[in-house]
């Protein structure tokens, strides 16, 4: 399957199938996170994968659809800032950045071996620090669900390419 082919496949799955991901599927799926790049390579995050069974209150507390707990992991990535590469002329660290490029990295990867995913930026972090005993410096960034998905395929609604780029200036 070409990239954009698997661009398009993959979507924000609401509804799981409880069939068990295989261990060797995940690491598959871990392994491609481990694999994305971030700024000076010095990988300023955590990924904790949750199983729900056992685990639906603390996951309720963390984001409260009942979708969220149908599938048998949950992933959550944390950042640690401290550890981030911090741009020198205005002092941006770039943890949150290099999360985003993992995760996505792990939601495609997920994509292609028939997984489904859904990024959960909504999520209580008071309560994410909680279940997931996280250090002072750990800081809960995003969480996806990962399991089979139990619907149909939906067509992607996006802007047309004309309204999201701009070439030589805005």
């Amino acid at each position: 399957m070409s990239f954009l082919d698997l661009a398009n496949k993959r979507y924000s799955v609401r509804a799981y199938k409880p069939d068990p991901v295989p261990d060797e599927v995940l690491a598959q799926v871990m392994e491609a996170a481990r694999l994305a790049p971030t700024a000076a390579n010095r990988q300023p995050f955590r990924l904790i994968v949750i199983h729900t069974r056992g685990r639906e209150e603390d996951l309720k507390r963390v984001y409260g659809r009942d979708w969220f707990l149908q599938p048998p992991l949950v992933i959550a990535i944390v950042g640690l800032p401290d550890t981030g590469w911090v741009r020198g002329s205005d002092g941006a660290n770039y943890t949150d950045v290099d999360a985003g490029i993992v995760f996505e990295h792990l939601t495609l990867a997920a994509a292609d071996l028939g997984l489904g995913t859904c990024w959960i930026g909504a999520f209580d972090p008071v309560a994410a620090r909680q279940v997931l005993g996280l250090p002072d410096d750990a800081r809960p960034i995003a969480f996806t669900p990962l399991g089979y998905p139990a619907g149909e395929f939906r067509p992607k609604q996006r802007k047309p390419l004309e309204e999201l780029v701009s070439y030589e200036r805005w």
